[in-house]
């Protein structure tokens, strides 16, 4: 068996079908940021075990939950809100935990937009790390997320999605969280844009070196809006999700153009990395 982490902020109309996607787990703890809605009185009344701390990032919320939260298991799946658990992934976490190879698993997403599964545009399996083992893996910030660090005994990959309805909130929420993220991105890549992109990485076989190398090169790109939308929408197939695939492409170049905006303005200020 093993643990279920959710980190919370106001996640009152999600977090009732995720916290239903397990209940076949006797040990759901839920870190919640201080919601001023009936998220915490919903999760208790799934009897998961409640904490708060104030949300800083990504990486520190979830290291403090690894730090101070005594999990039942020895093995922890991170779970947002707006994600839903399956059968399969229960079985499949089940199964590498037994064979003990690694530290953390990588875990591939289906983003569910307009009631379909956005599978081309989605850059589909596009893994995060989500199973892991406590005391063998720390997180860092990176850009408004995270990514993991100080792995033991290295990552490995299960094949089996959960599905992620990232568009719960309405499309107006997107937009305002995106803009925010947007923000975080463009500090990111300003800070960072001196360091050296290793080419090898491009052609690495660990898909998650061979990601971050594709995102600081896309972060190089003049017009990096415009490529990730013809990427995405032509090169990866989005057309083939449809309308939903073209709206979805279409939003996503929205995100970066405000990245570029962003960063633009970062570098015509001359603020001190």
């Amino acid at each position: 068996m093993f643990s279920i982490l959710i980190l919370t902020k106001n996640e009152e109309c999600n977090i009732s079908a995720c916290l239903q996607s397990v209940t076949w787990c006797d040990d759901v703890v839920v870190l919640d940021s201080f919601s001023t809605d009936l998220t915490c009185q919903i999760a208790e009344s799934f009897n998961a075990r409640t904490y708060q701390h104030s949300f800083d990032d990504f990486g520190s919320q979830r290291n403090y939950a690894l730090d101070h939260i005594p999990f039942k298991y020895a093995w922890v799946f991170h779970l947002d809100a707006d994600e839903r658990f399956n059968n399969a992934l229960t079985m499949e976490c089940e199964r590498v935990i037994i064979e003990d190879r690694c530290s953390a698993f990588s875990v591939p997403n289906r983003i569910i937009f307009l009631n379909r599964w956005i599978k081309y545009s989605t850059q589909y399996p596009y893994p995060q790390v989500r199973l892991l083992k406590v005391g063998e893996v720390r997180f860092i910030k990176a850009g408004h997320g995270q990514k993991e660090d100080h792995l033991l005994r290295g990552v490995g990959y299960i094949a089996v999605p959960y599905d992620h309805y990232n568009f719960s909130h309405g499309l107006a929420a997107w937009v305002q969280k995106h803009n925010h993220y947007s923000t975080e991105e463009a500090k990111s890549i300003y800070e960072n844009e001196a360091g050296t992109l290793l080419w090898s990485d491009l052609l690495s076989r660990d898909s998650l070196r061979r990601r971050r190398a594709l995102k600081k090169l896309h972060s190089q790109m003049p017009l990096r809006w415009l490529v990730k939308f013809f990427y995405l929408y032509i090169l990866r197939g989005g057309f083939l999700d449809y309308y939903p695939g073209l709206a979805y492409c279409a939003l996503q170049g929205f995100y970066d153009l405000l990245i570029c905006i962003k960063l633009r303005e970062l570098r015509e200020s001359g603020c001190n990395r």
